[in-house]
C-alpha cells in the first residue's frame, strides 16, 4: 500500500472522529495527514511527509485550539422577563403575611403582590427585601 494512502486513510479516520466528538482534537490531526499525504504524493519522501505532518499539526493546534477553546466556553446567559428579577432587592409597601394572605412590594418600579418564603415569617413595611422566585405574579421575599 502506497504511503500516500496511508495519510489520506489516516487524515479520513481523524476527521471523521472529529465530526463525532466535536472536541477540535482529532481536527488538527487531520490537517497534518492531509498535508504529509500531498508532500507524499509530490515526492518528496517519508521523512518530508513526516515533517509536514508534524508542522501542520503543531500550527493548527497552535491555530485552531485557542479559537475553539473560546466557542465553547459560552458567556452566562442573560436572564430576561421575571427570571430577571430573582436575586432583586425590593421593598415592602405592605406588610407581607402569608397568613392574612396580604402583602406588596415595590420591585423595579412597579408594585407586585408579595408572599414572604418562609411560610412562618411575616415581613414588615419598610424593610428591604430579596426576590427568591417568581409564581405567577406573586414575588416570594425573604429578608
Amino acid at each position: 500500500m502506497d504511503a500516500w494512502l496511508i495519510w489520506l486513510i489516516f487524515g479520513l479516520a481523524a476527521a471523521v472522529g472529529e465530526i463525532l466528538t466535536t472536541s477540535f482534537f482529532l481536527a488538527p490531526f487531520a490537517a497534518g495527514a492531509l498535508a504529509a499525504m500531498v508532500v507524499d504524493l509530490v515526492g518528496l519522501g517519508a521523512a518530508a511527509s513526516w515533517v509536514a505532518f508534524t508542522v501542520v499539526t503543531v500550527a493548527s493546534f497552535a491555530l485552531v485550539r485557542p479559537v475553539a477553546r473560546r466557542h465553547l466556553r459560552h458567556p452566562p446567559r442573560v436572564r430576561t422577563g421575571v427570571a430577571a428579577l430573582i436575586g432583586r432587592s425590593a421593598v415592602v409597601l405592605e406588610r407581607v403575611d402569608n397568613d392574612a394572605g396580604a402583602g406588596t412590594v415595590r420591585l423595579d418600579g412597579e408594585v407586585w403582590t408579595a408572599r414572604s418564603y418562609d411560610d412562618d415569617e411575616t415581613i414588615e413595611a419598610g424593610t428591604r427585601v430579596q426576590v427568591v422566585e417568581i409564581r405567577g405574579a406573586t414575588a416570594l421575599v425573604a429578608p
